[in-house]
């Protein structure tokens, strides 16, 4: 924890507030652990799934912008576990409305005015930079379910904004930052999970929004808003909060996207589950952006990646991003260069030596954007023979994300002499229901298991390499 006089005003009382962070479902506990290794605090994980709260001092805010398990950062202003909403509509927006000049506002816009201290001035944010909640299968409402399957990946399942202002403290001036004679602008957001309210996301957002903006004086603008206040309401627990990301941090490392690019933050649960050792060659065979090996190069750069693909445009736009990370590096002033390198193949005949990788680490087609489900019955098998047959027997691991989790679970039954199935931690990736599969690596020698003898023709030991592999994310 760093003096309070690097990150805070000449003279300035160094305060506790509460953060929340959006963090990929099902990788609560990975984002909770990272917490308490990098900043020493407990976090504690909200029943509202993909989220966490923990408690810090503002002299360490700055350490919370590097954590790489989460999405989207706020200051908790308020929060009530168990908040008692009236039966009627009227009623409860009411109530809402009344909130808004009750709740302790001044130590959460502290956080928030320093938070923009840390940044470099930019321009405006463009309305879509909105903080993102993801909808989760089997916990919300049906008004949720029925809506998830339109919702692109990111927004929540009954999310709705309303134009808001933010102010400064009004009783505390800081014309450092803030000129006394500016109106702030600002919006409300608001996302809502549970079947037992009598209201909308739309109208508590406008109802409560009007009543913030009547209690500060500030001025409404949905996109080129300074500050946002987030009202996340999940059955009974509402939590009122100020916004500290412009743009959700898992677009870090990548500029050239694809149509099935994964959350960087998703990739460093993956990684952190595979718990990369010094000296590990590490390998993507259906790389797509490089969205997984990158960030093992940027985070676990003790160990060296190989990212690979069949699709040039796959193996072009890792290229790309790998370089365009790079030179952003350069020009901090960093070095050049990143353990990680870029190859095209063919999954199912990888040009690796018999034994020589020491963990597979993939987001494997979920037969929707990419590939086909049909074309899953001959890829699966085929690739996670051929996976077995590059990881080293007895301590080589493959942490693997599909959604196709009837056709992996027939694979994997096939392949009781080469892989054990140790963890799955589900997961929701752009509305869909997935699974990240970690496997473990038997120690029984390739091509002299059941299984090889059952799908190896006899006189042919290498025909496992003679599929082609599908197009692959």
């Amino acid at each position: 924890m760093s003096e309070s006089g690097e990150c805070e005003p000449a003279g300035a009382t160094c305060i506790t507030v509460t953060i929340g962070a959006t963090v990929p479902t099902g990788f609560e506990h990975t984002a909770a652990e990272e917490v308490k290794e990098k900043i020493g605090v407990d976090a504690k994980i909200s029943k509202d799934r993909g989220r966490i709260y923990f408690s810090i001092t503002t002299d360490s805010l700055f350490q919370v912008h590097r954590l790489r398990s989460v999405d989207n950062l706020f200051v908790v202003v308020d929060d009530y576990d168990h908040y008692e909403f009236k039966e009627s509509k009227e009623e409860t927006l009411a109530e809402l409305k009344l909130l808004a000049s009750k709740l302790p506002w001044n130590d959460a816009l502290e956080v928030w005015k320093l938070n923009r201290s840390f940044k470099k001035k930019k321009s405006h944010r463009r309305g879509d930079n909105k903080l993102k909640v993801k909808p989760e299968d089997g916990q919300d409402t049906a008004e949720v379910q029925n809506e998830q399957g339109e919702l692109p990946e990111g927004v929540s399942e009954d999310q709705s904004i309303a134009d808001v202002t933010d102010q400064t403290e009004v009783s505390t001036p800081d014309q450092e930052e803030l000129s006394e004679t500016k109106v702030m602008k600002f919006r409300v957001t608001c996302s809502r999970a549970g079947d037992k309210h009598s209201f909308s996301s739309t109208e508590a957002a406008r109802d409560f929004g009007g009543a913030v903006q009547e209690f500060f004086q500030w001025k409404a603008d949905m996109t080129k808003f300074d500050i946002e206040v987030l009202l996340n309401i999940h059955n009974e627990e509402v939590v009122i909060g100020i916004a500290l990301t412009e743009e959700s941090l898992h677009r870090r490392n990548i500029s050239h996207f694809g149509p099935t690019t994964l959350r960087s933050t998703l990739c460093y649960g993956m990684l952190r589950l595979c718990k990369p050792q010094p000296s590990d060659i590490i390998l993507d065979p259906m790389c797509g952006t490089g969205a997984i090996p990158l960030e093992g190069a940027i985070e676990f750069n003790n160990a060296f990646y190989i990212a690979g693909d069949n699709n040039d445009m796959a193996v072009n736009r890792t290229v790309n991003n790998v370089f365009h990370f790079q030179k952003q590096r350069v020009d901090k002033g960093s070095a050049f260069g990143l353990p990680i390198d870029t190859v095209r193949w063919d999954l199912c005949n990888l040009p690796m030596k018999t034994g020589s990788v020491d963990i597979i680490i993939t987001d494997m087609p979920f037969g929707k954007r990419m590939g086909s489900r049909k074309k899953n019955w001959d890829l699966y098998p085929s690739c996670l023979r051929e996976m077995a047959r590059v990881v080293r027997p007895g301590s080589g691991k493959a942490v693997l994300l599909t959604q196709d989790k009837k056709c992996f679970a027939k694979a994997i039954s096939r392949m009781g002499g080469l892989w054990r199935k140790m963890h799955t931690v589900w997961v929701n990736v752009g509305g869909l229901h997935a699974g990240v599969y970690l496997l473990k690596r038997t120690g029984g020698v390739f091509g002299q298991t059941p299984e090889d003898i059952y799908n190896v023709p006899q006189g042919d030991g290498s025909s496992h390499r003679d599929k082609d592999s599908s197009e692959t994310s």
